[in-house]
C-alpha cells in the first residue's frame, strides 16, 4: 500500500505542472493613443501639411522613424512574457504607419495583421487594431459612424467594430474608440461624447438582439473618466462586482482612478484616467474560457516614457510635441492594457 501511495504522488507531481498552465496562456489587450501618428507625405484630402518635413512642426523621416521606435519599445516594456495579441491604436494617419509600426524589428516578430478604415477626420487620424492572427481569428469589421441628432453636420471620428473569435473559441466583440476632445472646455464638449456613448450603446443592445454566447471588449482614448456621465450612464459601465447582468460592463480602470488615483493623460499636473478598457460581464472571473480578474487592469508607465515637469513638479507623459515645438517622446497618452487567460 505505501508503494502504491508513493507511485500515485510521483503521478500527481508529475501531471501537475501541465494543470497549473491550463490558465497561464496569455491574451494582452493594448490600448495607446499614439499622438499624432502621422507619415511624413502630405495627403491632399486632410489637413495634415504641419507634420511634413515642410510644415511648421518639421516633421521629418529621422523623427517620424526614431517615434515608431519609440512606440514598438512602449510595446515592448509591457511587462509579460508575450508579445500582445491585441493592440488598439488612436490618432494613426493611414494603413502605412501601421505597417511601418508593426515592421519595426522590435515588434515584427509578432506578425500582426492590420484592421484601419480611412474616416471622416479633417485631419485623417483614426483608430486601428492590430492583431496576431494566431491568437485572434478575424471575421469582419465595420466603421460606425456616431449619430448626432444636433448637429448632424459635426465631423465625428467614428468607432471602430471588429468581430472575431478569440483563443477560447468564443465570439469576441472589440469596439476600439477616439472621442471628442475637451479641447473647447469638458461641459461644452459633453454632448459629443454621450452621443458617441449611446451610439456605441445601441451597438451593444442591437447584438443582443441577434447573438448569443459573445464577449465585449470596449476600449479607446474616451476624453472621459470613469466616473463620467458618458461611460456610466452611455454605457453602463462602472466598478459593479456583484450581481452584474448580460448588458452592464464592467470597467477596469475604474477603481484604478477613483480609488488609486492613476491615470494616462496629465492636464496641468492632474492625472486623467481617459484611456480605458471595458469588458462585458462574461469575461470575469470565469472557470473557463477567457478570462480576467477585477483588477485586471494596468497602465503602463516606464521611467523612459516619462520626463519631469519643473513646472507641476511631477512626471508627465513624453509628448512627440507641445505645440510646434519639438521634444522627441513617444506619446502625451500612456498605454493600458489588461492580461487575460484561457
Amino acid at each position: 500500500m505505501k508503494n502504491i501511495t508513493v507511485l500515485l504522488l510521483c503521478i500527481v507531481t508529475t501531471l501537475s505542472p501541465a494543470f497549473s498552465q491550463k490558465n497561464d496562456r496569455s491574451f494582452i489587450v493594448v490600448s495607446y493613443n499614439v499622438e499624432n501618428l502621422f507619415d511624413t507625405v502630405n495627403a491632399p484630402q486632410f489637413n495634415d501639411d504641419d507634420f511634413t518635413p515642410a510644415g511648421v512642426k518639421n516633421w521629418t523621416y529621422k523623427r517620424y522613424d526614431k517615434k515608431l521606435t519609440d512606440l514598438a519599445r512602449v510595446i515592448l516594456s509591457i511587462p509579460e512574457k508575450e508579445l500582445p495579441a491585441i493592440i488598439g491604436l488612436a490618432e494613426v494617419e493611414n494603413r502605412k504607419v501601421l505597417e511601418d509600426l508593426s515592421n519595426n524589428r522590435g515588434i515584427r516578430r509578432g506578425g500582426y495583421e492590420i484592421v484601419h478604415d480611412q474616416g471622416e477626420d479633417p485631419r485623417g487620424i483614426e483608430c486601428a487594431l492590430l492583431y496576431r492572427p494566431e491568437l485572434f481569428k478575424y471575421k469582419s469589421h465595420e466603421y460606425i459612424p456616431i449619430e448626432d441628432p444636433v448637429d448632424p453636420d459635426y465631423i465625428y471620428r467614428g468607432i471602430l467594430h471588429v468581430k472575431g473569435t478569440g483563443p477560447d473559441g468564443s465570439n469576441l466583440h472589440i469596439f476600439m474608440n477616439h472621442w471628442k476632445s475637451r479641447s473647447g472646455g469638458q461641459n461644452e464638449t459633453e454632448r459629443q461624447r454621450m452621443f458617441s456613448a449611446i451610439t456605441l450603446r445601441k451597438q451593444l443592445d442591437m447584438l443582443l438582439s441577434r447573438e448569443s454566447n459573445f464577449k465585449v471588449i470596449i476600449m479607446g482614448d474616451f476624453n472621459d473618466e470613469p466616473t463620467n456621465r458618458s461611460i456610466i450612464n452611455g454605457l453602463s459601465a462602472s466598478n459593479k462586482r456583484k450581481n452584474i447582468h448580460l448588458g452592464e460592463h464592467f470597467n477596469l480602470h475604474y477603481d484604478m482612478h477613483n480609488i488609486k488615483g492613476e491615470g494616462t493623460y496629465s492636464y496641468q499636473g492632474n492625472w486623467n484616467m481617459l484611456d480605458q478598457i471595458i469588458v462585458s460581464y462574461n469575461l470575469l472571473n470565469q472557470k473557463r474560457g477567457l478570462t480576467t480578474g477585477f483588477e485586471g487592469g494596468r497602465v503602463l508607465k516606464e521611467e523612459w516614457m516619462m520626463y519631469d515637469s519643473e513646472k507641476y513638479g511631477t512626471s508627465l507623459p513624453s509628448s512627440t510635441y507641445g505645440g510646434p515645438e519639438y521634444y522627441g517622446g513617444p506619446s502625451d497618452h500612456l498605454p493600458v492594457y489588461a492580461v487575460f487567460t484561457w
